[in-house]
């Protein structure tokens, strides 16, 4: 049950946290909806015209090493369950933080590190304690270099083929941290790859959200850049370029961040419109070999039987024109859309060509919904909706062990941010859509139909507890280390790291503006609108926050705005009062603007925002083989990820959630083997074996480079005088998968 924080006054209660309800549960994933994308396929005139096309086109885009300037794909990076598992150039110094340490490499715990080095078990967890679940038994050791993913070598863009060749023409330069005795190597994310399986269900994506819940066709940013836009033909001789507002594509936001990124997939100064002149008359996978039973892609195989061959029989421009509504590709003249010094101005298709890519990725990863887990498909009791794990061919020891898991889950508050089937409250729209009383709607799988409405995702309306409501709230208060705080909703600082080595949901968007939804809400209660960058936070519902905001009694408090400070009810300001079917009426009262800007002085605490630090909460699902774990891949096995908690967390600092103190699992180790065990219900098989929908062709990955983190060999095909890549080999699989199973990231290391 959630720590109770009860304020009396005069009376009235203020109940910090739902003390009546145990949480939302582990729900099965079967039928529950993806948000919906109102105008994609759907309309008079949709953008997308053959959704089956358009999924094709986004698998091939995605696994395709041709995207990147140096052959990185997306899928370089997400191509174990949906995440990443190489340990060789895998770090980053850690260049989000402040520090000066954030720009260089440290040492690991076994005494190695920097760029080239090969991670080892004995590097893991790279912040330890003396006592692993005690946290005052002081730090051991502790690094602020990242585990994540290697991409791309950078440079400058200058060209590419439109016809043939990998790797695009780009400049090398000098990088200060990413080399070997000044052999420049491939650079690293400063974040850990998280999975794109069952992405599509969060309202934002990226570590920090930037990947905006608005698609603009253009970049990552929403409604927040104020050139985005995409060409639409008029007539034959007219194109305009018009604004594009996709809701709930924070897919194809992501998707279009990483080719532009030099860090990633992409040399500097490269463009979409770059991108899609290299693409759009090449054959898809051009070097890649595709499974003639490709569940999606099969179809376009020059496979057989026997006989498994490279690309498809069609090109990404016949791709496009089949997928896309004509009017975004159509037009035939040249001129308006730019182009290139000195070389042929863009065509329509090139200008669009970030719409088209972002749209098709997303609607490929929408496929990508792991809901065959033996969470998923348990019989469960038909109250509780509790798992009984009885009939699955398991001994009565192994049930007990995982009911006991299932309820140290609950009673250790690991539902309050892992709830709902998507296991993040994250998924902000489609846990609002289950919650809904919606008559004839059920989700989870035929023996075991759960009916949408206030109990669908726990007993006695468990979801109150982690603030899940039938609206969709981008913001709430809860309590946090420092007192109560706003915070944007599926986000959260679980103490991983000192704040000031990565902020989060704290930094700020590519126009200064700040990716917290709750600083853009103070900014709502201050009454500057014109600070507000995203939609949804003019709505935000102040009877639905875990801790109160303000409530209508006469004694002042020194957190919560009450009668003397000056409070109107939630919506007054717009004429449409936010007290309906709330999860707190009481709480239904927000400031004045006056009362909210004299509290700046007076009271800043009325209007704290938990925000630095602070990360989206990633999902459950198939956690045992997406490691490492962490934002900033810290711990490489889930019993690590345990003793993290159990230790309650590894820094205390003022937005770290309050509940992450409250956890008892330090006294009990079959607790924790047993939560464990629990946590291993989440993986789906078809997963583990690559079956359909998570078959896949070819991929070639640059693993590091020859030598290792002392010598590198020079001699790469991009440049000779860059690193040569080491490489590993992904087979190309079909629809019924491979023979042998992928394993946890663990299995990777070296002792």
């Amino acid at each position: 049950m959630r720590i109770s924080d009860y304020i009396v006054l005069g009376g009235f209660l203020f109940a910090a946290h739902s003390a009546l309800a145990h949480g939302p549960e582990p729900l099965p994933l079967q039928k529950v909806p993806i948000p919906p994308v109102p105008g994609l396929l759907d309309g008079p005139d949709p953008i997308v015209v053959d959704k089956n096309m358009a999924i094709a086109l986004g698998k091939a885009l995605f696994w395709d090493m041709n995207v990147g300037s140096d052959g990185m794909a997306c899928a370089s990076c997400h191509f174990h369950a949906g995440a990443d598992r190489r340990v060789k150039n895998q770090l980053n110094p850690g260049d989000k933080s402040s520090k000066p340490t954030g720009q260089t490499f440290e040492a690991l715990p076994s005494g190695s590190g920097g760029p080239n080095y090969t991670l080892t078990r004995r590097d893991f967890p790279t912040f330890r304690f003396n006592d692993p679940l005690n946290q005052e038994s002081g730090v051991a050791f502790s690094t602020d270099d990242v585990v994540s993913s290697s991409g791309t070598f950078s440079g400058k863009f200058t060209g590419a083929s439109t016809f043939s060749g990998t790797n695009d023409q780009c400049i090398p330069s000098d990088d200060p941290a990413f080399h070997v005795n000044h052999v420049r190597t491939r650079r690293v994310e400063p974040r850990n790859t998280p999975t794109v399986i069952n992405a599509v269900f969060n309202h934002r994506n990226f570590w920090d959200g930037r990947a905006n819940n608005i698609f603009n066709g253009s970049s990552p940013w929403g409604d927040r850049d104020p050139d985005a836009g995409v060409w639409i033909k008029v007539n034959a001789r007219t194109v305009v370029k018009q604004r594009l507002r996709l809701e709930n594509s924070s897919l194809a936001s992501q998707a279009v961040a990483p080719p532009l990124s030099d860090s990633e997939m992409g040399c500097r100064e490269r463009s979409w419109p770059d991108i899609g002149r290299k693409l759009l008359l090449r054959q898809p996978l051009q070097y890649q070999k595709v499974h003639h039973e490709d569940s999606v892609l099969g179809p376009f195989s020059l496979s057989s039987e026997g006989n498994l061959k490279p690309g498809l029989n069609t090109t990404y421009k016949n791709m496009i024109m089949q997928a896309f509504n004509p009017k975004f590709w159509s037009y035939t003249g040249i001129g308006p859309f730019g182009g290139p010094p000195g070389q042929m101005p863009y065509n329509q298709m090139e200008a669009n060509f970030a719409m088209f890519f972002g749209i098709a990725i997303q609607l490929y990863e929408s496929t990508l919904i792991s809901d065959q887990a033996p969470i998923d498909l348990t019989p469960r009791d038909p109250v509780t909706h509790e798992p009984t794990w009885e009939g699955m061919g398991k001994t009565p020891e192994e049930i007990a062990a995982l009911k006991d898991g299932f309820n140290a889950f609950l009673s250790n508050h690991c539902n309050l941010c892992h709830g709902g089937p998507t296991m993040t409250t994250a998924a902000l729209v489609t846990n609002s859509m289950l919650v809904t009383p919606t008559p004839g709607k059920f989700f989870g799988p035929d023996h075991h139909l759960i009916p949408y409405g206030p109990d669908a995702l726990g007993f006695m309306g468990g979801a109150a507890a982690a603030g899940i409501n039938r609206y969709v709230n981008l913001v709430t208060r809860d309590t946090m280390a420092g007192g109560q705080r706003l915070i944007d909703m599926g986000f959260a600082n679980t103490g991983v790291r000192d704040p000031d080595e990565d902020p989060g949901v704290g930094g700020v968007d590519d126009f200064g503006n700040p990716l917290s939804y709750a600083d853009q809400y103070v900014q709502y209660l201050l009454g500057n609108y014109s600070e507000i960058v995203d939609p949804g936070i003019d709505t935000v519902r102040s009877c639905d926050f875990l801790s109160p905001l303000a409530g209508n009694v006469n004694t002042v408090v020194p957190t919560v705005f009450t009668a003397p400070d000056g409070i109107e009810l939630d919506g007054s300001r717009e004429g449409v009062l936010r007290n309906q079917n709330c999860l707190n009426p009481t709480r239904s009262y927000i400031p004045t603007i006056a009362a909210a800007n004299a509290a700046l002085v007076s009271a800043p605490a009325k209007l704290a925002v938990a925000k630095k630090a602070v990360f989206k909460i990633p999902g459950l699902r198939n956690v045992e083989l997406t490691g490492p774990y962490m934002h900033n891949g810290s711990m490489a096995t889930l019993e690590e990820v345990i003793e993290f908690y159990a230790r309650h967390g590894n820094v205390d600092n003022p937005d770290k959630q309050s509940f992450v103190n409250a956890i008892n699992l330090a006294p009990s180790p079959t607790h924790r083997a047993n939560l464990v065990a629990f946590l291993k219900t989440f993986t789906d098989d078809r997963v583990r074996y690559e079956r359909a929908p998570f078959d896949h062709p070819e991929i070639f990955i640059p693993n590091g480079h020859t030598g290792d983190h002392q010598s590198v060999a020079a001699g790469n095909p991009v440049h000779p005088s860059l690193a040569a890549d080491d490489t590993l080999t992904i087979p190309a699989v079909g629809a019924n998968g491979r023979p042998d199973p992928i394993r946890p990231f663990e299995d990777y290391l070296d002792p």
